[in-house]
């Protein structure tokens, strides 16, 4: 019988992931700073991998401390883009902003995913995605954050790939469930391998 995990985020995709692979799980999202976190490891010019990585632990860390025994699941997702850092937009004009700067070029998602279990780190994955969005019109961008906004907010970079999103790329080279930040094949083989999840 698979093993139920504790997925420490609130993101309703990741839920959604793993109950739809058939994955047990239950949700405990993680209360921590991430802003900080990300600006001291920015501050000290950390790779945007490690950031992903170090933010998914903390997650994974916080939950896994009030449930011993348990495989907890942390998650992250940045994106880069020119050497910079984007997150989630908090205003439609940021998100129009961050639009138009990603327009018409190449950019970078790095998904990871930390499990812990008593405290302890037992598997990480930092999954990497490049996506070129084609040039969209800026009378089409402003329609877009109008008509997404309520949607888009939760999602680094202003966009949702598997809504309206997708019609703002030209190419994606990658794994998909790496864009909606999941790792999730490599997730499934650990927990395969593991003996936590039949197959």
């Amino acid at each position: 019988m698979a093993r139920e995990i504790i997925l420490a985020s609130g993101s309703g995709i990741r839920a959604q992931m793993l109950s739809q692979a058939g994955i047990p799980h239950r949700i405990r999202p993680a209360r921590v700073d991430e802003a900080a976190i990300r600006d001291a490891m920015l501050a000290e010019e950390a790779p945007p991998r490690d950031i992903a990585d170090k933010l998914a632990e903390v997650k994974a860390l916080k939950v896994s401390a009030k449930e011993p025994g348990a495989l907890v699941l942390g998650c992250d997702q940045v994106l880069e883009a020119g050497g910079r850092l984007f997150s989630k937009p908090e205003t439609p004009e940021e998100a129009r902003r961050d639009l138009a700067a990603l327009s018409g070029g190449t950019h970078r998602l790095l998904s990871a995913a930390v499990i812990c279990e008593d405290g302890e780190p037992v598997w990480r994955h930092v999954g990497v995605v490049r996506l070129t969005m084609r040039q969209a019109s800026d009378a089409y961008l402003d329609d877009y954050v109008a008509r997404n906004w309520e949607s888009i907010r939760h999602s680094v970079g202003g966009y949702k790939l598997e809504e309206e999103g997708v019609r703002l790329f030209a190419r994606i080279e990658g794994d998909y469930f790496t864009v909606l930040g999941l790792p999730l094949l490599e997730l499934i083989g650990f927990l395969t391998i593991r003996g936590d999840l039949e197959g």
